[in-house]
């Protein structure tokens, strides 16, 4: 008992996780609420831009990069800790109260042969569980950003060039996969990268020439 008390205690910066309780049930309320007279989103772009269902793996990785980051900081970081859950959940609001204002979806997803491969399947599933409403700003794309930003901030993890090249690698095919995926519009990405870097400003601050200047302080020393 004494050893379940240690760690809540040395863990209880994860109170601000209970920030899911405010989400889920808005998001939900309005996956069931927005169902028609809805703005479309939609740009001549995403014409241009053909589906691929081998797209659904980065898109469903998504779920352990962001989870798992967290958990990695929560253990390890409680700085790091507050600052990413700060930039995800503030961003994730932003979102909830946009959709809530502004309805909008997305009307393109395209005739699946659900049978063709696994991940057709899985992409059917995908469609079946998730409506194409509530999709400015893409939530997907903005916690993709955010989470590498808190990798690459972390002191800890600079001189981890792979776990830094490899979080890059999965941020672009995540974002590139709510497109390719028919799940989002170009304008909903572009949308979470404008709030990304709004968002950036107010936890990380602008200072790139003082961050820059420290990285080659500390490569020469």
């Amino acid at each position: 008992m004494n050893s379940i008390k240690a760690f809540l205690y040395k863990y209880r910066h994860a109170w601000i996780l209970s920030y899911a309780f405010i989400y889920i049930p808005w998001f939900c309320y309005l996956e069931k609420t927005v169902t028609r007279n809805y703005h479309v989103m939609h740009v001549a772009l995403d014409d241009f831009i053909p589906f691929n269902e081998y797209f659904i793996i980065p898109y469903m990785m998504w779920f352990l990069y962001v989870a798992g980051t967290i958990l990695y900081f929560l253990l390890t970081s409680k700085d790091d800790f507050y600052r990413i859950c700060t930039f995800l959940f503030s961003g994730m609001t932003i979102s909830l109260i946009i959709c809530t204002f502004f309805r909008n979806g997305t009307d393109f997803r395209p005739a699946l042969d659900s049978g063709k491969n696994i991940f057709t399947s899985m992409v059917a599933a995908l469609y079946r569980t998730d409506t194409p409403t509530n999709v400015f700003p893409s939530i997907h794309v903005y916690n993709s950003i955010g989470t590498h930003i808190a990798i690459m901030k972390s002191e800890a993890l600079r001189k981890h060039r792979l776990v830094r090249a490899g979080s890059g690698i999965l941020m672009v095919s995540i974002c590139l996969s709510t497109v390719f995926l028919k799940q989002h519009s170009v304008i909903d990405m572009i949308g979470a990268a404008i709030m990304a870097y709004v968002i950036y400003g107010i936890v990380y601050g602008y200072n790139w020439s003082t961050e820059e200047k420290k990285v080659r302080e500390k490569a020469l020393s």
